[in-house]
């Protein structure tokens, strides 16, 4: 039994079946990258954004999903899923083109929600609203990056938005219904340990569904691998990697839900760290760490306050 509120559990107990997500490329861009805000992005980003390049290969949101669905059916015996848009700022378009794309995606058969990664400067009123009626039938989770709590950070790395910011698009999300995870980068440049628990702290006492760590880790044609190259800092060891999870899940409550401890990076694009690719492994090696420490996720938090959950039952 796992020590820490996985998604896969969270989706049997919603679902009763298995449930996987489905990565999508929609096209959009990010103002981070479009000299809306800069024309540089954040230090860590390709001009991939994290996604598949698929919309530039002229593949639907239908044929994604479609292909999606067989491969996991074969591989997993997943029975439904739920659309994962993943590339860029997912809600940084006109209304009526998000519409258009939210709708092809829930159009498709067994596709029961939407994961929606974008920015917490790219949400406004209408989109909200947009969003809330399809929470009204289908699973939607908005999937906001922060990656750390630290303004100093988030400058360094080029982010484009501060904590405030942040805040500001939960309190927003919140009051819709709509679910919320937040992501978090650990081993970001310079940032202590303490630094990246703080983090987990402050993510405590918001009104947050999930959360989903990534290792940072160094890829190719980026910011970040200039700096790396003129060892100006060092990526994390696995196992510094492992103990900083552990020790940011006790600090998380057992409510919220646990949707990624550690990335998926390209193997073609990565430059460092190598054990990065060993996903398994390092997800072993956490399991261990907390049995043997005697630890589970929420274990050094005082007090949980379940007055912000809001399960959706979808038959």
């Amino acid at each position: 039994m796992k020590r820490y509120y996985s998604l896969n559990t969270y989706f049997q107990q919603q679902f009763r079946c298995r449930v996987h997500k489905i990565s999508l490329d929609a096209g959009f861009s990010c103002p981070n990258r479009d000299g809306t805000i800069s024309n540089k992005g954040c230090i860590y980003c390709n001009d991939k954004g994290s996604g598949t390049g698929l919309n530039a290969k002229g593949l639907s949101i239908t044929t994604q999903l479609i292909n999606g669905k067989k491969a996991l059916t074969k591989r997993y015996k997943a029975k439904k899923f739920i659309g994962y848009f993943q590339s860029f700022s997912n809600t940084y378009a006109a209304l009526d083109k998000l519409q258009s794309v939210y709708d092809e995606a829930l159009s498709v058969d067994d596709i029961v929600g939407l994961s929606i990664g974008t920015r917490p400067d790219c949400v406004n009123q209408e989109i909200l609203s947009l969003l809330e009626t399809y929470a009204k039938k289908y699973h939607i989770w908005l999937e906001y990056g922060l990656q750390s709590i630290h303004n100093e950070t988030l400058k360094f790395i080029n982010r484009g938005h501060d904590f405030i910011c942040f805040k500001k698009a939960i309190d927003a999300t919140k009051k819709r219904g709509i679910k919320i995870c937040v992501h978090v980068i650990l081993g970001l440049p310079f940032e202590s340990r303490k630094q990246m628990i703080e983090t987990a702290k402050s993510l405590a006492n918001l009104p947050i569904d999930g959360i989903k760590l990534h290792l940072l880790y160094v890829i190719k044609d980026t910011k970040l691998a200039e700096i790396y190259d003129q060892g100006k800092f060092n990526c994390l060891s696995q196992q510094e990697y492992v103990d900083i999870v552990c020790d940011f899940l006790e600090h998380t409550p057992n409510n919220i839900i646990m949707h990624r401890l550690t990335g998926d990076p390209h193997p073609e694009e990565l430059i460092s760290p190598l054990w990065s690719l060993k996903k398994t492994e390092t997800l072993a090696l956490i399991n261990k760490t907390l049995e043997t420490k005697k630890s589970w996720q929420g274990k050094s938090v005082d007090k949980i306050d379940l007055s912000h959950t809001t399960d959706l039952e979808i038959k």
